[in-house]
């Protein structure tokens, strides 16, 4: 009987090790996850702080054109600094939902803001001719459009985290151990997604 007993308590405590290996492997796989929103987040980082150093740039050119403009201008500049401590916030934790919700009304606001700013440039006809205008909208172009693509990784791996700690049975280690589900970079109003085009030709 003791052989019986004996044989039961190694078949529990093995089964106990197989499903704490398991959980830890669980754990350890939204980890990884975890670790790659963070790291795709710090490429859209990098993209982020190009544009905010262009914007002041792009402002101080044409401060010397629009003299009647000033609160477009200061629009920019607030919206801008708005979003540059919505980034920093982010920055360090990309994973706080309500930290990236920030984030994503700041990049409106500045989006629109700098939207503005070029339409209403529109106006003055050797502000557009500048030379320095055009290269400061030329690298603000390309500065868009590696943002976006930064963007697109940083909200696929944001899915495939989400995804992972959504499953069964995932989720119950993802509840018990605090893995909150990441939020998607995405710009509020649908009209100011696409990168503000105003040619300077």
């Amino acid at each position: 009987m003791s052989s019986i007993f004996l044989f039961i308590l190694v078949a529990i405590l093995a089964s106990a090790v197989a499903l704490a290996l398991y959980v830890v492997g669980i754990y350890n796989g939204l980890v990884a996850l975890r670790n790659l929103v963070k790291n795709a987040f710090a490429q859209v980082d990098v993209q982020l702080k190009r544009r905010y150093d262009l914007i002041p740039n792009l402002v101080e050119t044409a401060k010397g054109y629009m003299a009647h403009e000033r609160q477009t201008l200061e629009a920019v500049v607030s919206a801008r600094a708005r979003a540059t401590q919505a980034n920093v916030n982010v920055a360090a934790n990309p994973a706080d939902p309500a930290a990236m919700k920030e984030l994503n009304q700041a990049e409106s606001g500045l989006s629109g803001a700098l939207s503005r700013l070029l339409v209403v440039s529109e106006n003055y006809p050797q502000l557009k001719a500048d030379s320095t205008m055009k290269g400061l909208m030329e690298e603000l172009t390309s500065t868009e459009n590696r943002i976006a693509f930064a963007r697109q990784a940083y909200n696929d791996a944001v899915l495939n985290y989400n995804t992972s700690r959504e499953t069964f049975p995932q989720v119950f280690v993802a509840n018990n151990f605090g893995f909150q589900a990441a939020e998607f970079f995405k710009i509020e109003d649908p009209a100011e997604k696409n990168a503000p085009k105003v040619s300077f030709s």
